[in-house]
């Protein structure tokens, strides 16, 4: 698995890495054969970052993969996770919730040290408290020893310049908007990223199923538009015997500025299929077609958040 180097951290990172939001059901029920499955295959092909969230099943995908990694070496893979948002509403960035939410993390995983901490989708609050009090206190954390790096993440552009502007981080994640229909990630924030040697993480190549011949799930929340254009998109990629997936893939692995990019599921079958699809070769004229099909609506997306942080 090919490696790149994050911003200015001591961390090389596969280029694809394996999103653990899936292990905590958020997509569909899973048994424990399928985690333990996923995680070790993506282990063995050399997929050795893993991202979760206390979010994810609520708890699940922390307490599953500390199960699944209990027996691994420490030092042959590496971890991100999150903290901030805990359920669909519940939301605590203050400094005493930083404090325990690191150490509820490293109790479930059970891994002696967090490599990446980041504070998760903070466009649904005051991004003054994350700037002032969240990030100060994920700090204190770190020169703890408890956690080697810490960022922000979430879906618009916008916070990650707010948060820049009055203070400084080790990366960030930015998801659903670097894809075949989505470039605002790398249109609007990854040059200033790359200036300055954050470390950049995208996540979601597939769009939460948008570019693939799956069922979107029932939060979907992309203009109807968008979703019959990828319907179309899909189409003509199935006409010329290719799986939009897999074009989807390897779009966003191809860009040299990205780090690595963070894919999820509780299939082992899948994870073998992306590896396989990351080292075929690149279809450069079916992209642009594709992209040509997505133009009437490329960068079209959906609020998130407070209105002030869109």
């Amino acid at each position: 698995m090919q490696r790149r180097k994050l911003g200015k951290t001591d961390l090389e990172l596969p280029i694809l890495s394996l999103g653990a939001s899936s292990l905590g059901a958020e997509f569909r029920g899973v048994s424990l054969d399928e985690v333990f499955a996923s995680v070790r295959a993506a282990l063995e092909l050399g997929i050795n970052f893993i991202d979760t969230s206390p979010f994810y099943g609520r708890g699940m995908s922390e307490v599953l993969l500390g199960v699944a990694l209990k027996d691994v070496p420490r030092d042959s893979y590496n971890i991100c996770t999150k903290l901030g948002r805990y359920t669909v509403e519940h939301f605590d960035f203050s400094a005493r919730r930083v404090a325990e939410s690191v150490d509820v993390s490293l109790h479930r995983l059970g891994c002696g040290h967090l490599d990446i901490v980041l504070c998760h989708d903070i466009e649904f609050v005051s991004l003054e408290q994350v700037i002032q009090e969240t990030i100060p206190a994920l700090r204190k954390q770190q020169e703890a020893g408890k956690v080697r790096y810490i960022g922000i993440s979430g879906y618009p552009q916008k916070i990650f310049h707010k948060v820049l502007e009055a203070t400084d981080l080790d990366c960030v994640m930015s998801y659903n908007q670097y894809t075949l229909q989505n470039t605002r990630f790398a249109d609007e924030t990854i040059p200033m990223l790359l200036d300055r040697g954050i470390g950049v993480m995208n996540a979601g190549p597939f769009s939460a199923r948008l570019l693939t011949n799956s069922q979107l799930p029932d939060w979907f929340r992309d203009p109807k538009e968008v979703q019959d254009v990828a319907k179309k998109a899909a189409a003509h990629c199935s006409e010329q015997g290719v799986d939009i997936a897999e074009l989807a893939l390897q779009f966003c692995l191809q860009n040299e500025d990205i780090t690595t990019t963070v894919a999820g599921s509780a299939n082992p079958n899948n994870i073998r299929k992306w590896v396989q699809w990351a080292e075929n070769p690149v279809n450069e004229s079916l992209i642009a077609e594709v992209q040509e099909i997505f133009a009437p609506v490329k960068n079209i997306g959906h609020a998130e958040g407070l209105p002030e942080n869109n």
